[in-house]
């Protein structure tokens, strides 16, 4: 695995002439509009990668982007790849290996998720400030390489509690109301049933989804800080639950784009 991160990261090196990033960004469902606030140096597709995985979910383009976000250089994907799209935990989480190669320190992600706290709307923004993991496997398991992180990492600052105080007075700033609270990772790909709303909630959780955890998951391995926010796309709440469709979560997680993108360029000022 260490030679294909390796093959990668030199396969994208010399293809952005010389740009070095410092900060990753992981756009989510109908979340993507962001790269359209990126100053674009270059842009690479995911194909195009050496041992990239090829992302085939409805809303996730498919591309890196690098260029200038606020004062950083930065490094987004425009679409991530997810573990019921048959990839497994290493392939979901290559790419955020490789960003450590390229020299990211910060990772800011974004994601489309249900919410099951009775104080959420839809479209709310969440910010993360913690995770359960609840997907069948840990991208973690197997042989540890010791070039990527320790054996056994910590995870009780999984999401870095100065980029979330920063998160919090940049919205206060802005007049843009937030949630905060924990998200619950699942494998999917269905969404959840009423009776698995009402128990994530009692595990713990305020909203679900199908992503984020296996890409902070690694991302700590490597010591590099997170920071993630969520936007509620639907209500698992007993008497707001509705049928709901991939297409929906796309269109209201486009609408609400426009307040998390204020949220992040500000954060990167």
């Amino acid at each position: 695995m260490l030679t294909k991160i390796k093959e990668a990261a030199e396969f994208i090196k010399g293809h952005i002439a010389g740009f070095l990033p410092d900060t990753g960004i992981v756009l989510g469902t109908g979340l993507g509009g962001l790269v359209d606030d990126i100053q674009v140096a270059h842009s690479l597709p995911y194909e195009s990668i050496p041992h990239f995985p090829v992302s085939t979910v409805e809303g996730h383009t498919g591309k890196l982007f690098f260029g200038k976000l606020g004062n950083r250089k930065v490094m987004a994907m425009q679409g991530r790849f997810h573990f019921y799209e048959g990839y497994d935990m290493q392939e979901v989480t290559f790419p955020i290996r490789v960003m450590k190669f390229l020299g990211i320190k910060e990772l800011y992600l974004s994601n489309a998720s249900g919410g099951v706290n009775p104080d959420f709307e839809i479209g709310d923004l969440m910010i993360i400030n913690d995770h359960i993991n609840h997907f069948p496997s840990n991208p973690l398991i197997g042989k540890n390489i010791a070039e990527l992180g320790p054996r056994f990492p910590d995870m009780s600052e999984a999401y870095d509690p100065e980029m979330i105080g920063k998160a919090k007075k940049v919205a206060h700033a802005l007049g843009i109301p937030v949630q905060e609270g924990v998200y619950l990772g699942l494998s999917g790909p269905t969404f959840e049933t009423p009776a698995e709303y009402k128990y994530m909630r009692v595990l713990g959780a305020d909203t679900v989804g199908m992503s984020t955890v296996p890409e902070v998951i690694v991302a700590r391995h490597m010591g590099i800080s997170c920071f993630a926010i969520s936007i509620i796309t639907d209500l698992g709440v007993p008497g707001k639950i509705v049928k709901i469709t991939h297409e929906e979560v796309q269109h209201v997680a486009a609408l609400a784009e426009k307040k998390m993108t204020m949220i992040l360029k500000e954060m990167m000022k």
